[in-house]
């Protein structure tokens, strides 16, 4: 996998501002509670962030959207499943 240079000062703890914060999503298979789960957000500046909904002050982690492209790409074709 390519490594991408990344901005020196990006810090997790603030990345938060970089979304609106009425376009959090949390996924369709999160439990009743709410828990469990990780909440994503299609920024309107063509990044993605994704944060744990059981933290209430989750860092925010960004990516832009050829990254994001990628992660799917991965959880679609299997290759973060944990063995037996």
């Amino acid at each position: 996998m390519a490594e991408y240079p990344r901005r020196l000062d990006y810090d997790p703890a603030k990345a938060v501002a970089l979304f609106e914060d009425t376009k959090w999503e949390k996924s369709f298979a999160s439990e009743p509670n709410g828990g469990s789960c990780v909440e994503v957000n299609i920024g309107d500046s063509g990044l993605v962030g994704v944060r744990d909904t059981k933290l209430v002050n989750s860092p925010v982690f960004v990516f832009d959207t050829a990254e994001w492209q990628a992660f799917l790409t991965g959880v679609k074709s299997g290759q973060f499943d944990l063995g037996a």
